[in-house]
């Protein structure tokens, strides 16, 4: 499998509330890899990301906390 040079390499879950939808996914660009967290109407953040067990275990936790809050996985 090749990873693209450029643009989103995985999307790591889908959350919906309301109607309203939640994407966590990893880019890579220019300045290295990315996580984004985005809604439909644009990128709600964005920072650094590298494949390590923290970096993946704060991603669980934020959809982990979300869920409590009342998102629903994505179907």
């Amino acid at each position: 499998m090749t990873i693209p040079s450029t643009g989103r390499v995985s999307t790591l879950w889908n959350l919906v509330f309301n109607g309203s939808h939640l994407r966590c996914a990893i880019y890579n660009g220019p300045n290295g890899m990315e996580l984004r967290l985005e809604s439909a109407t644009g990128t709600i953040l964005r920072e650094p990301f590298e494949m390590q067990p923290r970096s993946l275990l704060r991603t669980k936790a934020l959809r982990e906390s979300l869920k409590r809050r009342g998102w629903r996985e994505e179907s």
